[in-house]
């Protein structure tokens, strides 16, 4: 269980000044500001539990992450990871728990991956038998098992994830971190670790916190997510419960046969069922819930329609119009 009580974390930055003089300035009187990176934040995730923490650039995931994995201390709360200190670094705690981060490799880039987990075998003192069950899993649940053996510089960026993965996960750990794992790879690549996960989730239970720009990430990995905007949680509960209640309008997609009809239909379509957008033969439709089915009636009755969809928006846009609003009213 990992539980959070009013954690906050200030940075000092240094004040740049501007010109070749306030540089020299700078060298003996330097000025600083405080920059708030986490801002009296509660969590509470419990065993088994897999959340999607989702912001911009900047608003305080990679900091949340490094301060429950204990590489920074926060400036003031609490933390209880498995019932540890995290920042504590206490080796009962780090044989349990994992960082994986898509920007930054811990397994050498000369060596084969292979040489790699042995080396981490001693590290974690993984029992002989124990370890080479964990290399079959891993690798064949990966797709990987003919690259281990392959300097690290030589596999392609998706190679390279799968084998950061295994060296991460050999330990079986109960704690994970996922700080944007997929971040870089191709479509295969994404969908290759992400079923990954799910299989591995689903074979060993532990606690997940995934990081991610990517919305195929959190809605194929994660029920609960966490909103973080400069620092603080603007909504914190399910996905579903995110589309239910912000969720305010669904999508019509249709193709037409004639294009020359379109930009007229476009200017006369009713302001109150919705806004239009067109791309050749294809048009899209933003309509209140309320009004869709009277939107898409218009639009039939309207233009020659070859064909029609209505869908619920894209979770991306939903989460990004929570963003732009700020705290919500209620959590849930």
């Amino acid at each position: 269980m990992i539980e959070v009580k009013g954690l906050t974390k200030v940075f000092k930055v240094h004040k740049k000044e501007p010109g070749f003089m306030g540089s020299v300035k700078s060298l003996f009187f330097r000025k600083h500001i405080s920059k708030v990176a986490v801002d009296n934040i509660n969590l509470t995730i419990n065993a088994g539990e897999i959340i999607g923490l989702i912001g911009a650039n900047g608003a305080g995931k990679t900091t949340l992450t490094k301060i429950l994995s204990g590489i920074i201390h926060p400036t003031s709360g609490s933390v209880s990871v498995l019932g540890f200190n995290p920042w504590d670094r206490k080796n009962e705690y780090r044989q349990q728990m994992s960082l994986i981060m898509g920007q930054k490799a811990q397994l050498w880039w000369d060596l084969p991956a292979m040489d790699g987990f042995l080396l981490l075998k001693e590290i974690y003192q993984i029992p002989e038998n124990e370890f080479y069950e964990s290399i079959e899993y891993l690798s064949e649940c990966l797709m990987i098992k003919d690259q281990l053996k392959v300097q690290v510089r030589k596999l392609s960026l998706g190679e390279r994830m799968k084998v950061e993965l295994m060296a991460a996960l050999i330990h079986k750990p109960k704690v994970v971190f996922l700080d944007e794992p997929t971040i870089g790879l191709d479509l295969m690549a994404q969908k290759a670790v992400r079923e990954f996960i799910k299989s591995y989730r689903k074979e060993f239970n532990p606690i997940m916190i995934l990081t991610s720009h990517y919305m195929e990430d959190i809605e194929e990995l994660c029920e609960r997510v966490v909103i973080i905007k400069d620092g603080s949680f603007i909504y914190d509960g399910s996905l579903e419960k995110i589309k239910d209640n912000y969720a305010k309008n669904k999508l019509i997609t249709a193709t037409t046969t004639e294009e020359k009809d379109l930009q007229d239909f476009k200017a006369s379509f009713p302001k109150e069922l919705g806004e239009v957008t067109i791309s050749e033969l294809k048009l899209e439709i933003h309509s209140p819930r309320e009004k869709v089915m009277e939107a898409a009636t218009y639009l039939m009755n309207n233009l020659a329609i070859k064909d029609l969809n209505i869908n619920e928006e894209q979770i991306s846009d939903i989460i990004e119009h929570i963003m732009r609003q700020g705290k919500v009213s209620e959590q849930q």
